[in-house]
């Protein structure tokens, strides 16, 4: 097996999931793109994943699903298009064309009922854990994302974080405002900026580098916790009042 990020819309990534022949996609937010790839790749498509119900994850459902019938898993408390297959935290599922085989995290956070899918040493994050960042709180509450993001940053560090969208760049900019003096945060900086500049994806990366790197998972640490609180002009009794913290500042920029 092997993945690959098929580009859509402004900056998202429908991460393709493939093997002799059969592909299934994450999060399909434009159809079109999709079928350009199966087409120029000469692929068959066996499934759908879907991490939350926002728009630019799901529009493309409905048109893929005319030309090839295939299930579509998704959160069970959130209304998905066409869903077949409601996924709860810790349920696992086969798809067998590619040997496939994930289990899905309930993360809520950035939705109410998001999830994210984890297998063969690749976590398919949606729009909860970004490179470098996080993301907004449309639906949960801080204790529920930090909760989420604490579950995630468990996993196994040489696990490769496939988020939804391109936003490197601009997380590592603000991750560098909170940290100055984290020298990985400089060497993922000259990376990023290296990938874009070719025109190169900057994901995935590898979950101990968000460790590294990643703000929102750094909240326990003391030059992080000082920056949120010289920031809010008062002290932080926890992680989490951290996290929220460095969540609302990330909004206002």
């Amino acid at each position: 097996m092997d993945i690959f990020p098929i580009p859509a819309l402004n900056d998202n990534y429908i991460w393709a999931i493939h093997a002799v022949g059969a592909v299934v996609v994450v999060d399909p937010g434009d159809a079109q793109p999709v079928q350009d790839e199966i087409d120029r790749r000469d692929l068959r498509l066996v499934g759908i994943l879907v991490t939350h119900h926002h728009w630019d994850h799901v529009n493309g459902i409905p048109d893929l699903l005319i030309r090839h019938q295939v299930p579509v898993y998704g959160p069970a408390s959130e209304t998905i298009p066409e869903r077949t297959v409601a996924m709860r935290d810790g349920d696992t599922f086969q798809i067998a064309a590619l040997g496939l085989e994930m289990r899905a995290l309930m993360v809520p956070g950035h939705t109410a009922g998001a999830i994210a899918y984890h297998g063969h040493g690749w976590l398919l994050s949606g729009d909860t854990l970004f490179t470098a960042g996080c993301g907004r709180l449309f639906e949960g509450t801080a204790v529920q994302m930090y909760d989420s993001l604490t579950t995630l940053a468990a996993l196994d560090p040489a696990t490769r974080v496939y988020c939804g969208h391109e936003y490197t760049l601009r997380n590592l900019a603000f991750a560098r405002l909170v940290e100055p003096g984290n020298a990985a945060l400089g060497r993922r900086l000259a990376f990023a900026e290296s990938q874009c500049a070719l025109g190169a994806p900057t994901v995935p990366a590898a979950l101990a580098t968000e460790t590294e790197t990643n703000p929102f998972l750094r909240c326990h640490v003391p030059e992080v916790r000082e920056a949120a609180e010289r920031h809010a002009g008062r002290r932080l009794a926890s992680p989490v009042e951290v996290f929220g913290v460095l969540r609302a500042w990330k909004d206002t920029l």
